[in-house]
């Protein structure tokens, strides 16, 4: 059993109450966090802001050692890391273990950064010399996703602790374990009070830290809803939000298409994370004369996915999170033949008797399906793939951004124009010949209803710092009432 406190000022403290953690596997218990409160929360909130200035004026060299530090440790325990989060998710050991390698990749990348964050000079007269710097924002909130918490985490805690920023971090309720370790080696490696980590509640630590006046940034990642309450709840204060909101990544598989490339392609986009990833390729838009020749490829390599708990080497796809989210995954399955598609495969849970204590659902497909129906124009956010056949490239374009959704899109061509089409779809992320992906290096954000800003690589640098421009003057002032 893993428990663990609150973390704040360097110290840890209990809670109000504990948050239990469940294998959704097995049902079996994993541990527990310390609840925090609201004013646990505040404390947090002080302890990081009376450190920010500290934090933001030390050497680089300081933070690129504590940012290699946590790297060089996490690599330490990265295959005992990876079962935990494997445990506590649901997500295949394979999967665990490439989130783990992601956010180590984080740490050494942002850790290279922290002597690179640089301001510019602007053109002026000769009397003038106008310079810019990027400095950190102070006291930046990170509310963390359940889904890839490391992955996702990691991201926006590495650019801000390299920029100089210090942290308050709210866990994932449903998946807090494997952060709170990370966040455990992040507070021995930082002085007292840079990182402070407070697990709860949405309607209390959640809210505390959207709309705190004390907090001078916020990075969200989750759902359209609650997204929309953290931008409300901040605008009190006119503090900057990052957020990186719902998906329906479409994958458009054109007519001159390798058919078998593309196969590979959207079942592990759709199916990957036990589909349970908001770049989830879940809208299959294939041209008619690829449809027939694409989809039996596709269910072939569906027959084959192999069910079962996270931590078994074998399982090939896990459990969703929890009872309630394959409850709505079934009632979204049981909407699409009401509207009038068909389920090709799966759609139903399984009947293994070895996982029926598990929040299992069989992967997906749905054929048949059109653009206005529910289940291709709402976040499923589970295994569930909708398929809409379309006749020509400008169709297929026209369905891809037809969605309020707009984080990524994958394109399957061999067309040398592949570039130019990209230009043509309106998603934050295209992927050409493969489903999306994310590097450190590399920015990541939607537009639309998707989000708003970008986190990763340099990007990640602008996330989390502001703009300030000094101006010299070397002339004396003129007298201006003579």
């Amino acid at each position: 059993m893993v428990e663990y406190e609150l973390l704040i000022d360097g110290d840890g403290r209990e809670g109000e109450a504990t948050l239990s953690v469940t294998n959704p596997a097995t049902g079996e218990s994993l541990g527990s966090v310390a609840k925090g409160t609201r004013e646990q929360a505040r404390e947090a909130i002080a302890a990081a802001a009376r450190t920010k200035d500290e934090w933001a004026s030390a050497a680089p060299s300081e933070r690129t050692a504590a940012l290699t530090t946590v790297a060089d440790e996490l690599e330490a325990v990265a295959g005992d890391l990876a079962y935990l989060l494997a445990e506590e998710t649901g997500k295949p050991l394979a999967t665990a273990e490439g989130e783990v390698g992601e956010a180590i990749a984080q740490f050494r990348f942002y850790a290279g950064v922290t002597d690179k964050v640089r301001g510019d000079t602007v053109p002026t007269p000769d009397h003038r010399f106008n310079y810019t710097k990027r400095v950190p924002y102070g006291v930046t909130a990170h509310i963390v996703p359940w889904n890839y918490p490391l992955l996702l985490g990691t991201r926006s805690i590495a650019a801000a602790l390299a920029t100089g920023n210090t942290l308050v971090v709210k866990p994932p309720s449903q998946a807090p374990l494997a952060t709170m370790w990370v966040c455990e080696l992040l507070v021995e490696a930082t002085p007292a009070g840079v990182v402070n980590v407070v697990p709860g509640s949405g309607s209390e630590v959640g809210d505390e830290l959207a709309s705190n006046a004390d907090v001078d940034a916020i990075t969200f990642t989750g759902s359209v809803g609650v997204g929309q309450h953290v931008l409300s709840a901040a605008a009190e204060h006119i503090t900057p939000v990052d957020v990186e909101l719902g998906g329906k990544a479409p994958a458009i598989v054109l007519d001159d298409a390798d058919v078998e490339n593309a196969a590979r392609g959207v079942v592990q986009g759709i199916f990957s994370n036990n589909g349970q990833n908001c770049v989830a390729t879940s809208r299959l838009v294939v041209h008619e004369s690829l449809h027939d020749e694409l989809v039996s490829r596709i269910l072939e390599k569906t027959e084959r996915i192999t069910l079962g708990p996270g931590t078994d080497p074998e399982t090939d796809m896990g459990p969703v999170i929890t009872d309630s989210a394959l409850e709505e995954m079934l009632a979204y399955v049981e909407g699409a033949t009401a509207e009038g598609a068909t389920v090709i495969a799966g759609g139903k849970r399984p009947d293994d008797p070895a996982l029926e204590d598990g929040h299992y659902l069989e992967p997906t497909i749905i054929d048949g399906v059109t653009n206005d129906m529910t289940v291709a124009c709402e976040e499923i956010f589970g295994p569930v793939l909708s398929i809409i056949t379309v006749d020509s490239t400008a169709e297929a374009i026209e369905v891809a951004n037809d969605s309020r959704f707009a984080l990524a899109a994958s394109l399957w061509t061999d067309r040398l124009e592949a570039t130019q089409l990209a230009d043509d779809l309106d998603h934050g992320l295209v992927a050409v010949n493969s489903f999306p992906v994310s590097m450190p290096q590399s920015p990541w954000g939607g537009n639309k209803e998707s989000g708003i800003g970008r986190e990763g690589g340099l990007e990640g640098v602008e996330a989390f710092t502001t703009v300030n421009s000094v101006v010299v003057e070397f002339d004396e002032m003129e007298d201006p009432y003579l």
